[in-house]
């Protein structure tokens, strides 16, 4: 398929930059496979959809307040430094990307904080924003992680245009959060809350959890027509012989099995058996899903909208067909549904 097929038309007052006041009561649009029929609830009413033994799959990434400012040694200049990732955790080496980047060489030196509560030296070029920085810092890797914490924001995506504030840390992020490793919230699940956990789980809905640690690649521009040249960055994702079982068992009994975001099916559709069945594994992923496209594990699935001619929004056509997903989304954009990382969600059965 073309990436052109992709595009359709998104007002940017659709792009949601607040969360909806309560977690589980977003907007639901709910989309059926084998007819294309959508319809139109409330979050919360998942529970409608959910048996006894079905198995929803949760990403249990956890973000980390990835951007920071810094103050360059003798010109003082503001430098915004994205942390991507931890390279050498003894040598406190990560890979970031700076902005201006331009004004940022090897060798330069960075300070972060009114009293230079850390400090970091640029090692290499990695490309043209991207650098790798060490920061020099003598305390316990406990002591570094809590000024990072100090210094660090929300990650919150670009194009929200405005600064993040404190209720972003809790409102960017799962409840059920727990390993810290992404620049970005797997979004899908933003929509649960405690409440509705429970009472999911009262119903008999089991939960596995995986993990998936989303990179900014998640969100890259696609640039080229033809689908399958894109490539896809790394992005490292852990599956657990527990998580496994719990589907595999879902899988055998002819359960509903539902990937609850982009980043859980990716995670589980790059570690699957010969005969079709999910496989713990500690491993990086850089698959790209586009159709058509044969999925083996889920057969369900709760996502945000996403935005046009994005790799998230190509893979919601492998799994919901092309024609449907399209219209969904034309329908999405006339009930004026929020869109992207903030917006509302979409179950797809």
């Amino acid at each position: 398929m073309k990436l052109s097929q992709f595009n359709f038309n998104l007002p940017e007052s659709l792009l949601a930059s607040e969360p909806s006041e309560q977690r589980d009561e977003s907007r639901l649009m709910v989309l059926h496979r084998d007819s294309g029929k959508i319809e139109h609830k409330i979050f919360k009413d998942v529970l409608d959809y959910f048996d006894d033994k079905d198995v929803m799959i949760l990403n249990n990434t956890k973000v980390f307040p990835a951007r920071m400012y810094g103050n360059k040694e003798k010109t003082g200049a503001t430098i915004e430094v994205f942390l991507l990732r931890e390279l050498n955790k003894e040598l406190r080496l990560w890979d970031v990307l700076v902005d201006p980047a331009r004004k940022i060489r090897v060798g330069n030196k960075l300070y972060f904080g009114d009293d230079d509560l850390l400090v970091a030296e640029v090692v290499d070029n990695t490309t043209s924003r991207g650098r790798t920085i060490r920061f020099l810092f003598d305390g316990t890797d406990e002591e570094f992680r809590k000024n990072i914490e100090i210094l660090g924001e929300t990650p919150l995506p670009k194009y929200i245009k405005r600064k993040a504030t404190p209720e972003d840390k809790f409102r960017y992020q799962t409840i059920y959060a727990k390993n810290e490793g992404a620049v970005a919230a797997p979004t899908a699940g933003l929509h649960f809350s405690r409440e509705l956990m429970k009472r999911l789980e009262l119903k008999g809905v089991e939960f596995a959890e995986v993990t998936l640690h989303v990179g900014l690649g998640t969100f890259r521009t696609v640039e080229v027509e033809d689908l399958t040249k894109h490539k896809m960055d790394s992005e490292q994702f852990i599956i657990t012989d527990e998580a496994a079982n719990l589907v595999n068992k879902g899988i055998d009994a002819k359960r509903r099995i539902c990937a609850v975001g982009t980043t859980s099916m990716r995670a589980i559709e790059s570690s699957v058996s010969a005969d079709r069945h999910l496989k713990s594994a500690n491993d990086w992923t850089s698959k790209f899903i586009y159709p058509p496209y044969d999925f083996s594990i889920a057969n369900s699935m709760i996502t945000n909208f996403h935005t046009p001619q994005s790799t998230l929004l190509v893979m919601i056509a492998a799994f919901a067909g092309y024609e449907n997903t399209m219209n969904a989304y034309e329908v999405a954009v006339k009930e004026k549904y929020r869109f992207y990382s903030y917006g509302d969600a979409m179950l797809i059965i």
